[in-house]
């Protein structure tokens, strides 16, 4: 496929993440109008609808752009770091970890406020990716990629238990977190989104810096670091930016999967192997995905939703399962 189409390919996946972000905004128990959307920004009078779209739909609609883009180019960092097509943020342990900090959080302080959740989460994602890179790191000369794989693996297992042990010891916390860990976008605010994005344009910034990069992995550490390349710091700063991405989506949402195992998959099928592109594609692949998954999930039981999380799971594991019997593991 040649840049320009490339670049057509973009623009037509930003027009159609543009069109499923209004019709975030309009669908729903309660159906708003296409002139409402309107007049809510340019002609705005306070009345239901509008409170609606400004209160509720338009921070969630902005929040699911957000984390599914964040989410899709953290898996992209991922598999490149790790070169293995089955490597996720939900398969390393940090979205587990930013999990787990959470719970442990609201039972210590015994609060179920967003707030808590998002900055215990963040904490949490950090603790799960030095805890990951401490441990490839040891016992060699340099990170060891069969380590990295083996650490993040059994840290994902070790958070997921100690979640759920605490979750047991405590009914109140189970009651209470049970629909945010399931990965939910109901009841996010405008101000729980405005103190997390920083961290989230860093991540996705430092992403987008690192995509020419990601194609050296590819390559083997022998021959990237005989063409210049210091491995160390780009794996490094590739982990970095995943904590902050996955972090930050999970402080958002909770723990929401497959997306950064799928996405990626998707976007290399579509424009190959280069990470100048496939980071991009994913971004904005990641985005329309996670608003239709959240749009189904209003619609899935009549009168009531069902977390966004469940969605995005019932069709990524068709996916993994695919991949799974995959012979060829390498990127």
């Amino acid at each position: 496929m040649s840049n320009r189409k490339k670049i057509i390919g973009l623009m037509g996946l930003a027009l159609l993440t543009l069109f499923a972000f209004l019709c975030s905004i309009m669908f729903g128990i309660v159906q708003i109008p296409f002139l409402a959307v309107g007049d809510a920004f340019f002609a705005y009078d306070g009345s239901r609808e509008q409170l609606i779209i400004l209160t509720v739909r338009l921070p969630r609609a902005l929040i699911a752009i957000m984390i599914g883009g964040s989410l899709a180019v953290a898996g992209c960092l991922m598999q490149a770091v790790s070169r293995n097509a089955l490597a996720g943020p939900e398969l390393f342990g940090i979205s587990n970890g930013a999990a787990l900090a959470a719970v442990i959080t609201s039972f210590w302080l015994e609060s179920t406020s967003l707030n808590v959740f998002a900055w215990s989460a963040l904490i949490g994602a950090a603790v799960a990716g030095i805890s990951v890179f401490l441990i490839s790191s040891t016992g060699g000369p340099s990170m060891s990629l069969i380590r990295f794989v083996l650490a993040g693996a059994t840290l994902n297992l070790l958070f997921a238990s100690l979640t759920q042990g605490v979750l047991i010891l405590n009914e109140q916390s189970l009651d209470t977190m049970r629909y945010w860990l399931a990965g939910s976008l109901t009841g996010r605010d405008m101000e729980l989104f405005m103190k997390v994005i920083p961290y989230l344009l860093i991540g996705l910034l430092s992403a987008f810096t690192l995509s020419k990069q990601l194609n050296v992995f590819a390559l083997g550490d022998e021959v990237a670091q005989g063409l210049g390349q210091r491995m160390l710091l780009i794996r490094t700063a590739c982990i970095g930016a995943v904590v902050l991405l996955v972090g930050s989506a999970v402080a958002l949402a909770g723990p929401i999967g497959f997306v950064g195992l799928a996405v990626p998959h998707i976007s290399r099928l579509i424009v190959g192997r280069d990470y100048r592109w496939v980071v991009p594609y994913s971004a904005l692949l990641g985005a329309l995905l996670l608003l239709l998954a959240d749009i189904g999930a209003r619609f899935v039981l009549p009168g009531q939703e069902i977390p966004a999380g469940i969605v995005t799971a019932f069709f990524g594991a068709p996916i993994l399962i695919y991949l799974a019997q995959r012979k060829e593991r390498s990127l």
